[in-house]
C-alpha cells in the first residue's frame, strides 16, 4: 500500500488533512515528512500525538522499505503549494511564483493569485495579469506581508 493511502484515513481520523507527503534525502538519510493541517491551526502536543499515530501504522504496515526519518510538520506560515488544490485554496492571496523559463520577462512572479484550476493559476501583479501553467513552475509558496503582520500584533 502506498504512504499517502495508508497515512490519509490516520490523519483525517485525528482531525487534520494530509496536506503534503514528501520523500527525499537529507545528510545523506532517507527522510520521509508528512505536512498536516487544519483550518484551526496545529499545535506542537497535537503534532506530537500525530506523529505518534502515524509511525505506529508505519510500524504495522511499513510501505516503505529501509530506515528513514520520520518527519511530522506543518506547511507554515508561507506554506509551498505543489498541488492544485493547494493553489485554489490560496486564491486572494499574495504568492511568490517561480518559473522554469521567462514569463513577461521574468523567472520570478509576485502577486495576488486570482484564480487556480487543475491545469495551472492566474496572478494579478504589478504589472500583469499572468497565466502560469503547473508544468512550468519550479516552486511557489504563499507570501506574508510581515510588516503588516508586526503591526497587527503591536496594535
Amino acid at each position: 500500500m502506498e504512504a499517502e493511502a495508508l497515512l490519509r484515513p490516520v490523519v483525517e481520523a485525528q482531525g487534520f488533512e494530509l496536506y503534503d507527503l514528501r520523500r527525499r534525502r537529507e545528510a545523506g538519510r532517507a527522510v520521509l515528512q508528512v505536512v498536516v493541517d487544519a483550518p484551526e491551526g496545529i499545535d506542537v502536543d497535537d503534532l506530537a500525538r500525530l506523529s505518534r499515530t502515524i509511525s505506529e501504522r508505519l510500524d504495522a504496515d511499513d510501505p516503505q522499505s529501509g530506515t528513514y526519518d520520520l518527519q511530522v510538520s506543518t506547511p507554515g506560515i508561507e506554506r509551498p503549494l505543489s498541488r492544485p488544490e493547494h493553489y485554489r485554496r490560496c486564491v486572494g492571496e499574495q504568492v511568490r511564483v517561480k518559473t522554469r523559463a521567462q514569463v513577461e520577462g521574468s523567472r520570478t512572479h509576485t502577486g495576488t493569485l486570482i484564480a487556480a484550476d487543475d491545469e495551472g493559476c492566474t496572478l494579478a501583479t504589478a504589472d500583469a495579469e499572468l497565466r502560469v501553467p503547473y508544468a512550468g513552475i519550479t516552486s511557489a509558496r504563499t507570501v506574508v506581508d510581515w510588516s503588516a503582520e508586526l503591526k497587527r500584533s503591536n496594535a
